[in-house]
């Protein structure tokens, strides 16, 4: 079925599928609120930080030069070893900051320039009272995982001009006001799954009543719920695009040393969990990092694409 068809508002088997795992991912949602996202993260993870890093390296990174994406690996590895909230939000928010100006300038003396006032405009903040801390808790998780999915699913709507995936759009936010409003049963079916994915994702709960204005804000079937819906989607959503941005075109030796490393990190955590979570979260960071770039420039799309059917109706967002 054609591009004509979609957009003139048929489904097709991407979309189809597409729409099947977004009800998969609400229902084991509801059946799992307090386990799903811990599993999600340990079984699909690993698969999908390493897809979609090897997909960007390709891309290059979407930056200038690939070198800028060791250093921020390296600021990944780094940051699993600091302690304090405040230093490791002004970490990730220099890096998102950073990685949005090297991807939109075009001369290095300017993108260098643009750093340094970067630099130490952050240098400044330090010394005041910015929640830097909240940037650590919530942009590398509920952020990366649902704004930015949501932003990318915008930006893809925009460019097919499918009224299927801006339908698709709507069932997604449909199905996270569902949980909002009729949050899932707060009993737990493992409860050592549940008590564990407390301990890793607890912090998101008063972080998030924090920006929300909701005062003890707990992690409670409503917020566990969300995450495990807004984490399952996110990774299915990847395994969904394999055909659309050919991430899995590469050659079988990468694809087999991929699979092997996945199921590696799996098998490290239910070995112990502890270890494996730090590999798990380096993993995790690092191709959060890594995607900043990226980030940007679908912000920047999404403004474009945004403006532009304000003012010019029938003009689609450029392709990337």
């Amino acid at each position: 079925m054609g591009k004509a068809a979609t957009k003139a508002g048929m489904i097709d088997r991407t979309d189809a599928a597409h729409f099947a795992r977004m009800l998969a991912a609400l229902a084991l949602s509801y059946l799992l609120p307090f386990e799903l996202v811990l599993l999600s993260y340990v079984f699909l993870g690993p698969a999908h930080y390493l897809t979609e890093i090897s997909w960007l390296h390709d891309r290059k990174y979407f930056l200038p030069h690939r070198g800028i994406a060791l250093l921020l690996a390296l600021a990944a590895l780094g940051a699993m070893f600091m302690s304090d909230r405040f230093w490791l939000g002004v970490l990730i928010a220099f890096c998102f900051v950073a990685c949005a100006l090297l991807a939109a300038m075009r001369s290095r003396l300017a993108g260098l320039a643009f750093l340094v006032i970067a630099a130490v405009s952050f240098a400044l903040l330090s010394r005041f009272e910015v929640p830097f801390g909240l940037v650590w808790v919530l942009l590398p998780t509920v952020i990366h995982v649902s704004v930015f999915t949501l932003i990318f699913m915008i930006v893809g709507a925009f460019k097919s001009r499918s009224v299927v995936q801006f339908g698709l759009i709507g069932i997604y936010l449909a199905a996270i006001a569902v949980i909002l409003v009729l949050p899932p049963s707060p009993t737990t079916v493992i409860p050592l799954l549940a008590e564990i994915g407390n301990r890793y994702f607890g912090d998101i709960a008063p972080a998030l009543g924090t920006v929300l204005g909701i005062p003890h804000l707990t992690f409670d079937a409503r917020i566990t719920g969300l995450l495990s819906f807004v984490y399952t989607y996110h990774y299915l959503n990847w395994f969904i695009k394999a055909d659309v941005i050919r991430w899995a075109a590469v050659p079988k030796r990468r694809l087999a040393a991929i699979a092997v490393l996945s199921l590696a990190a799996t098998g490290l955590y239910l070995y112990n969990y502890v270890y494996g979570f730090f590999v798990l979260f380096l993993l995790s960071l690092m191709h959060v990092l890594l995607e900043f770039p990226l980030n940007s420039i679908s912000i920047r799309q999404l403004g474009a694409a945004i403006g532009g059917s304000l003012l010019r109706p029938s003009r689609a967002v450029s392709d990337r």
